[in-house]
């Protein structure tokens, strides 16, 4: 009876020992998403930079494809010369944690303000995003994969 009450009380210990490690992961996650928010807030490309994979690659459908990091410092170098942009949403639908790997999908709107006085503009999507730990993030987490689509 003995070595059973010490296996629940191990089993215990050790799944609220997993449940912490997971609310840092959630909480240190959301520290890196909102980082890459705020970048894109500020047009900061190295900021945004720093927080994807050298090996990155997102896919916004049909041939538009980035990858690396180097294409998307000039995807964006090329995008905040002409436009600001601010998120206005990100609500997350899920977020699935695997070792040192997030998964998350959310639905997310943009505001666009072309820098020329044009109408600014509201892009609306859903994107899931594959994060990985890296240790030269200034979050810890980069994002390694993205697919974005039209938001539902």
């Amino acid at each position: 009876m003995k070595m059973i009450s010490y296996l629940m009380i191990i089993a215990f210990l050790a799944g609220g020992c997993a449940a912490h490690k997971v609310d840092d992961d959630k909480k240190s996650l959301e520290k890196t998403t909102a980082a890459i928010r705020d970048a894109f807030g500020r047009g900061d490309v190295p900021a945004i930079v720093a927080l994807h994979h050298p090996d990155v690659i997102k896919y916004f459908g049909g041939d538009n494809v980035v990858k690396g990091r180097v294409a998307l410092e000039k995807g964006l170098t090329d995008m905040f010369r002409t436009s600001t942009m601010e998120f206005i949403e990100n609500r997350v639908e899920s977020t699935l944690f695997n070792g040192e790997t997030a998964i998350e999908t959310s639905i997310f709107a943009i505001n666009i303000i072309p820098k020329n006085g044009g109408k600014p503009t509201v892009g609306r999507g859903r994107s899931m995003v594959v994060y990985v730990r890296y240790k030269d993030s200034p979050t810890g987490w980069v994002s390694i994969r993205e697919m974005a689509q039209a938001a539902p």
